[in-house]
């Protein structure tokens, strides 16, 4: 991992799917990596899950809080309200 990227990791669970398709969307330069039992996501500089593109692929609303039910680990700092969660390194 270079040190520039932020990294997420969720549990490979149905609910995080539409997660990694909310990421994919919103930050195409994100790198996905499959594993066993997580889905590991690493991004330079910044990361960003908007409440809009998840609701959108949901049909529901959508607390970014929710994120965390799936987390495993992360890098990087966070900046979490209703409408994103974001993890980015101060550079």
């Amino acid at each position: 991992m270079n040190g520039n990227n932020v990294l997420l990791v969720l549990q490979a669970v149905e609910e995080a799917k539409p997660m990694v398709e909310a990421i994919k969307k919103d930050n195409p330069e994100a790198i996905v990596q499959n594993e066993p039992a997580m889905i590991k996501i690493t991004c330079p500089s910044k990361l960003t899950v908007k409440a809009e593109t998840m609701e959108e692929l949901i049909g529901r609303e959508w607390d970014p809080q929710e994120l965390q039910l799936c987390l495993v680990t992360l890098a990087g700092n966070v900046d979490e309200d209703y409408d994103h969660f974001t993890i980015y390194w101060d550079n």
